[in-house]
C-alpha cells in the first residue's frame, strides 16, 4: 500500500512539475515565426515595425498585449487579434476604410473653407475613424456658429468606394447670420444695463457696426458674457450672486434677443481670517501674511482680495521649505453679512516631483510661450499651489479659448506627468471708430494682434484723424522677455498738426521709443523707456512772435519713467481704493531748447451709497527748460479738456498775439459724484461734478502776462448709452474765472465703433 501510495505521489509530482513548464513556456517564449493574415494596404514588414516585434523576440503576455495596443494606435486598423503557439506569432488584422477624398460642398468664402479645412482632424489617404468624423462634424458647427451662422446645418455623407476606400463629402448649409437685436438684464440685478453693457463682450447689431464680429450670436462668447458678469457682481461685493440662466429669443425675421437673468443678492464684506498651520510648521515665516489677512478686514469681498491672499500663499511656497505645501480657502458666510476666511496650509505627505510636461493643442502658440508661464519646471517638486498658479499664468495670456491639465502616474511612484492642453481662439481685432462733439470731429481706424507668429507677442496699430492732426503709431510689446517677467515695448509714431489758416503754423513730431513696464513691489508698477523724436515747425506771416522764433528742425532724446500705485478694487470703472501715478522725462541731449517734464495725479474712489461712487482726483504738471532756453511751444502744457468743465478746450491761460500759448505749469482738481436719481431710466445715469484748474506761466516774454488764477466750475453730466452709441454731455455753470478765458456752458461727446 506504501508503494502504490508512494507511487500515485510520484504520479502528481510528476503532473506539478509538467504544469509548472507549460506554465513557464506560456509566459514567455521565443518567436521563431512571424505571420500576418488580413492586410491589404500595410505591408508585413511596416506591420512587424508598428508593433515592435521581431524574430528571436523573448514574448510574455504583456508583450503581447503591448504589440496588440502599439497596433491599434496606428489607426490602420479595425480589428486585430494574437495567436501565439508553438513559437510562432500569428497577428490578424483587419484594416480600416482609407480616406480617397475629402469634399466641402456649400461654401463659397475661400477664408471659411480654409478653415473649416485646417478643423477636419480626418485626412486624405489616412485611415477612416468613426469616431473622428462624429467630432469634426461637431467643430465645424461650432466654428461656423462663432462666425454668426446659427441656424447652420452640416451633414456628412460617405462614399464607399469598391478598393476599400471613401469619399467623405461635408454638406455645409449656412443659412443666414444670427444678429443680437437686443440685449436684456433681468432679475435682481442692482445695476442698470448702460453698465452691465459694458461688462460683457457681447454687442447689439446697429447699422454701422458693419465691422464688429460681437452683433453676431455665439455660444462661445455668451458663456464668456455670463463669467464676465458672475466676476464683475463678485468683485463688486455680492458674493452669493448668480447667473441664473441666459435666453436667447427669436422671432419669425431670425431677430435675436440675449436676455441673462441675474440674482445678485446681498453685499458682502470680510469678517474674521483665520490661517491654520501644520503643528510642525515654524510661525514665524507666517506673521507677515497673517497681518496682510487681517488688514482686509472689514473691506467688502472682492475677488481681487482672495487673489491677493493666493499670491501670499505663493510666496510661501516658492520658498526651499515649503516646498511640497498645498492649501485651502474655506469662505464662510455668517448672518452679519460677513464672510470669515479660513486659510488651511496643508503639508503634503507625498512628495512627487514632475517628471516630464507635455504641451497639446498649440497649433499656432510657440510651446516655449506656455512653457514660460510655467512656475514649475520638470525635475521640481510637484507643489499644488504653484501648480495651479502655472495654470492661471496660461489662461490670463488671453490667447486660449480653454486651458485644462491633468497630472498622470508613472512607472514611478514618486514622479507624475503633467498634461496641459490649450484650444486656440482668434486673436486679431480689426475697430474703426468715429466721434464727434463741442471740441470737433474725429475718426479712428486700428488693428490689434494678440499673438503674432505664435509668440504672444502684441502688435497695435491705429490712425486717428481729426479736424486739426493726423495720429499713427505702431506698437510691439513682448510680454515676460526672456523669462524676465517684464514686458518690452517697441513703438513707432507720427503726428502732423496743421493750424496754419487759423494760427499761422504747422508741425510734424516722428518718434521712436523702448522701453519697459513692471510690477517693481506690491501693486506698484515701473515703467522706464528712452524716446527719440524728430519735430519741425513751420510758420506764416500769421503766426506769433514765439512761433517764428522757435521754426525749425529739432532732435529730441529723452529718458523717461513712470510709477503707478494702484488700490483700486478694479482698473475699470473701479468703486473704491486709490491710484497714484508719477511721470518724469529728463533730455539727454542739451543744446538745442530742451525740457523737462513732471506730473503727479492722484484719484480714490468711494462707494458713499449703494452702487453710487464719489471720485475725487489731484493733478499738476510742470514743463521747465534747461539752461536758458525757452519751453519750446510743442512742450508747452495744455490741460486736458476732461480736467475742467465749463470753459473750451484749450482756451484758457496765457494769451500771446490773441493766441493762447500754454503754460509752463497747471493743475486740477475733480470732484464727481453718482446721484441715486431716474433708477427706472437702464440706460442714462447722471452725476454732479466741481472742477477747478489753472494753467499758467509764460518764461519767454516777462511782458506777457501769466494768467495765474483759479478758474472753477460745477454741473450736472449725464452719460446715456443711445441707438447710435455712448453720449456724455455736460451743463456747466462757471463760477470763477479771467476776462480772457472762453467759457463753454454746455459739451457733449459722442463716440462708436463699427
Amino acid at each position: 500500500m506504501i508503494k502504490n501510495i508512494y507511487k500515485n505521489a510520484s504520479k502528481a509530482l510528476l503532473a506539478v512539475l509538467m504544469i509548472l513548464i507549460s506554465c513557464s513556456f506560456s509566459l514567455a517564449e521565443i518567436v521563431k515565426e512571424i505571420k500576418i493574415k488580413g492586410n491589404n494596404r500595410v505591408n508585413v514588414e511596416t506591420i512587424k515595425i508598428f508593433g515592435g516585434v521581431k524574430v528571436n523576440d523573448n514574448l510574455d503576455s504583456n508583450n503581447l498585449n503591448t504589440i496588440l495596443k502599439k497596433l491599434y494606435e496606428t489607426n490602420f486598423f479595425e480589428k486585430v487579434s494574437i495567436d501565439f503557439n508553438d513559437s510562432i506569432l500569428t497577428i490578424n488584422v483587419n484594416e480600416n476604410l482609407i480616406v480617397q477624398n475629402i469634399v466641402i460642398k456649400g461654401i463659397k468664402n475661400k477664408d471659411i473653407k480654409k478653415k473649416i479645412e485646417e478643423l477636419i482632424s480626418l485626412k486624405e489617404k489616412n485611415p477612416y475613424l468613426e469616431n473622428q468624423t462624429d467630432a469634426d462634424v461637431n467643430r465645424i458647427k461650432s466654428f461656423v456658429q462663432e462666425i454668426g451662422f446659427y441656424f447652420s446645418k452640416v451633414d456628412l455623407l460617405k462614399k464607399e468606394n469598391d478598393n476599400r476606400t471613401v469619399d467623405l463629402i461635408f454638406d455645409i448649409d449656412l443659412g443666414k447670420k444670427a444678429f443680437i437685436n437686443e440685449i436684456l438684464f433681468v432679475g435682481d440685478k442692482k445695476f442698470k444695463k448702460r453698465k452691465l453693457l459694458n461688462v460683457i463682450t457681447s454687442e447689439e447689431d446697429k447699422f454701422w457696426k458693419f465691422i464688429s464680429s460681437k452683433r453676431l450670436l455665439n455660444k462661445q462668447r455668451l458663456e464668456l458674457d455670463k463669467r464676465l458678469l458672475l466676476n464683475f457682481y463678485k468683485n463688486k461685493g455680492y458674493f452669493q450672486a448668480s447667473i441664473l440662466d441666459k435666453t436667447v429669443q427669436y422671432d419669425q425675421s431670425q431677430n435675436f434677443n440675449i436676455i441673462f437673468n441675474i440674482d445678485s443678492g446681498e453685499k458682502f464684506f470680510f469678517g474674521d481670517f483665520k490661517l491654520d498651520l501644520p503643528e510642525d510648521f515654524d510661525k514665524k515665516y507666517f506673521i507677515k501674511i497673517e497681518e496682510k489677512l487681517n488688514s482686509f478686514t472689514g473691506e467688502k469681498y472682492s475677488l481681487k482680495i482672495i487673489e491677493k491672499m493666493l499670491n501670499e500663499i505663493e510666496k510661501i511656497a516658492s520658498g526651499k521649505q515649503y516646498e511640497f505645501i498645498n492649501a485651502s480657502i474655506n469662505e464662510i458666510v455668517t448672518n452679519d453679512n460677513k464672510i470669515n476666511i479660513s486659510i488651511k496650509i496643508i503639508d503634503d505627505k507625498d512628495n512627487f516631483f514632475v517628471n516630464q510636461i507635455n504641451v497639446f493643442g498649440n497649433n499656432v502658440t510657440v510651446e516655449d510661450v506656455i512653457r514660460n508661464e510655467l512656475i514649475i519646471d520638470e525635475g521640481d517638486p510637484l507643489n499644488k499651489v504653484l501648480f495651479n498658479k502655472s495654470i492661471s499664468n496660461i489662461r490670463s495670456l488671453n490667447i486660449f479659448k480653454t486651458v485644462s491639465s491633468e497630472i498622470v502616474d508613472t512607472d514611478d511612484k514618486n514622479q507624475k506627468l503633467v498634461n496641459i492642453d490649450v484650444e486656440e481662439k482668434p486673436t486679431g481685432q480689426i475697430s474703426l471708430g468715429a466721434g464727434v462733439g463741442t471740441s470737433g470731429t474725429s475718426t479712428s481706424f486700428g488693428v490689434v494682434e494678440n499673438n503674432f507668429l505664435g509668440k504672444a507677442i502684441k502688435l497695435n496699430s491705429n490712425l486717428t484723424v481729426s479736424e486739426e492732426s493726423i495720429k499713427g503709431l505702431f506698437s510691439y510689446t513682448k510680454p515676460n522677455y526672456n523669462n524676465s517677467d517684464k514686458d518690452l515695448t517697441l513703438a513707432l509714431k507720427a503726428q502732423e498738426t496743421d493750424r496754419m489758416t487759423d494760427f499761422g503754423y504747422k508741425s510734424n513730431d516722428t518718434g521712436f521709443n523702448f522701453g519697459t513696464n513692471f510690477e517693481y513691489m506690491e501693486d506698484l508698477y515701473f515703467a522706464p523707456n528712452f524716446n527719440f523724436n524728430y519735430e519741425s515747425l513751420t510758420t506764416s506771416s500769421k503766426a506769433s512772435d514765439l512761433l517764428k522764433k522757435q521754426e525749425g528742425s529739432y532732435l529730441d532724446m529723452e529718458i523717461a519713467y513712470s510709477l503707478f500705485y494702484d488700490q483700486r478694487d478694479q482698473s475699470y470703472q473701479p468703486t473704491d481704493g486709490y491710484s497714484s501715478l508719477f511721470y518724469q522725462s529728463l533730455p539727454l541731449n542739451l543744446e538745442d531748447n530742451q525740457t523737462v517734464i513732471n506730473s503727479y495725479e492722484f484719484k480714490t474712489y468711494y462707494e458713499y451709497l449703494d452702487n453710487q461712487i464719489f471720485s475725487f482726483s489731484l493733478f499738476g504738471k510742470a514743463a521747465n527748460s534747461v539752461g536758458d532756453d525757452d519751453v519750446r511751444i510743442s512742450d508747452r502744457l495744455y490741460l486736458p479738456s476732461s480736467k475742467l468743465r465749463g470753459f473750451e478746450s484749450g482756451k484758457i491761460g496765457p494769451i500771446d498775439g490773441g493766441v493762447f500759448v500754454g503754460g509752463n505749469y497747471l493743475s486740477a482738481i475733480n470732484a464727481q459724484a453718482n446721484l441715486p436719481i431716474f433708477q427706472s431710466l437702464e440706460t442714462i445715469d447722471f452725476n454732479i461734478f466741481y472742477d477747478a484748474a489753472n494753467v499758467w506761466g509764460v518764461d519767454y516774454n516777462s511782458s506777457i502776462n501769466n494768467s495765474s488764477a483759479l478758474r472753477s466750475a460745477t454741473g450736472v453730466g449725464v452719460d446715456w448709452y443711445t441707438p447710435i452709441g455712448p453720449l456724455s454731455f455736460s451743463f456747466s455753470q462757471p463760477i470763477s474765472k479771467k476776462s480772457t478765458d472762453k467759457t463753454e456752458s454746455f459739451r457733449f461727446n459722442l463716440g462708436t465703433t463699427f
